[in-house]
C-alpha cells in the first residue's frame, strides 16, 4: 500500500490578481468628479441676486412686525396710564372721606360714585357701538382698562384685609414660636452643661487612672530593676565560686600529677640501681675466681 498524496497546487497570488483584472469600482471614481457639471458665470451671478432679493423680502416682513409690535406697545402704555390716574384718584377721594366725619355717609357717598362710574361706562358703550369699528375699539379698551382697573382695587382692598389678619395671626404665632424656641434653646444650654461637666469629670478621672497606674508601673520597673540587679550579683557570685573551684579542683589535679610523676621516677631509679647490682657480682665473678685460682 502506497501513501496517499496529499500535495495541493501552489498558486502565486499576485499573478492571480493580475490574471483577473482591474477590480469592479464601487462609486464614482475621480475622472467622475473631475468630469462633474459645473454651473457657468452667468448661472452664479443670477443664484446670488436671487439670494438678495431673498434678504430685501425678510427685511420688509421685519419692518411690518416692528411696526405692528409699536403699535401694541403704544395701547398697552395708554391702558397702564389710565389705571395709574384711576388709582391716583381713589386715594384721593379716600383721603377725603377718612377727613370728613361719618362713616355711614362716606358708605353711601361711595355707592353713588359707584352706580354714576356704571351709568356713565353703559353709556359710553352705546355711543362706542354707534361709531366706527377704530373708535369702537379705544373706547372699548378705555373702559375695559377703567372696569379692571375698579375690579383691581376692590380686590387689593380685600387682600390688605386679609393680608392684616394674616399677619396679626403670624405675629401671635411667632411670638408664641419664640418663647417655645427660647425654652428649649435654654433647655438645651443645660443640657449640653450637664454633658460638659460629665466629660469633664470622666476627663478628670482618666487621668487619675492614668497617673495611678505609671506610679505603679514606675514602682513595678524599679522593683523589677533592683531583682534584676540581684539576680545578676547572684549570678556573678556564682560563676566566681564555680569558676575558683575550677581553680581548685585544677591545681589539686597538677599536684596529683606531679607526685605521682616523682614516685615513678623514684620507682624508676630504684628498679634501675637493683638492675646495676645484679650486673656487677656476675661481672665480677671471674676476676674473683681467678685470683682464687
Amino acid at each position: 500500500m502506497g501513501k496517499r498524496d496529499n500535495r495541493v497546487a501552489y498558486v502565486n497570488p499576485i499573478a492571480a490578481a493580475r490574471a483577473r483584472g482591474p477590480a469592479p469600482s464601487s462609486g464614482p471614481t475621480i475622472q467622475d468628479y473631475l468630469s462633474r457639471p459645473r454651473p457657468t458665470w452667468e448661472e452664479v451671478k443670477e443664484q446670488l441676486e436671487k439670494k438678495k432679493k431673498g434678504s430685501r423680502a425678510l427685511a420688509e416682513f421685519e419692518e411690518k412686525m416692528n411696526e405692528n409690535w409699536k403699535k401694541e406697545l403704544e395701547k398697552n402704555r395708554e391702558k397702564l396710564l389710565g389705571a395709574s390716574e384711576s388709582k391716583k384718584d381713589k386715594d384721593k377721594d379716600k383721603e377725603k372721606e377718612k377727613k370728613l366725619p361719618g362713616g355711614s355717609e362716606s358708605k353711601k357717598d361711595k355707592d353713588k360714585e359707584k352706580e354714576k362710574k356704571q351709568k356713565k361706562r353703559k353709556e359710553k358703550k352705546k355711543s362706542s357701538r354707534h361709531s366706527s369699528s377704530s373708535s369702537s375699539s379705544s373706547s372699548s379698551d378705555s373702559s375695559s382698562s377703567s372696569s379692571d382697573s375698579d375690579d383691581e382695587d376692590e380686590k387689593k382692598s380685600v387682600k390688605k384685609k386679609r393680608k392684616r389678619k394674616h399677619s396679626s395671626a403670624r405675629k401671635a404665632s411667632e411670638g408664641s414660636l419664640s418663647e417655645s424656641e427660647s425654652d428649649s434653646k435654654e433647655s438645651s444650654k443645660k443640657k449640653k452643661k450637664k454633658l460638659r461637666e460629665d466629660l469633664e469629670k470622666e476627663k478628670d478621672g482618666s487621668r487619675k487612672k492614668k497617673k495611678a497606674e505609671r506610679t505603679h508601673k514606675g514602682s513595678s520597673s524599679e522593683s523589677s530593676a533592683d531583682s534584676v540587679m540581684d539576680g545578676d550579683v547572684e549570678s556573678k557570685k556564682k560563676k566566681r565560686s564555680s569558676e575558683e573551684k575550677e581553680k581548685t579542683t585544677e591545681k589539686s589535679k597538677k599536684k596529683r600529677k606531679k607526685k605521682h610523676k616523682k614516685h615513678g621516677r623514684k620507682k624508676k631509679k630504684a628498679s634501675g640501681s637493683g638492675s646495676e647490682l645484679e650486673k656487677r657480682p656476675a661481672a665480677q665473678t671471674p676476676e674473683t675466681g681467678a685470683h682464687a685460682v
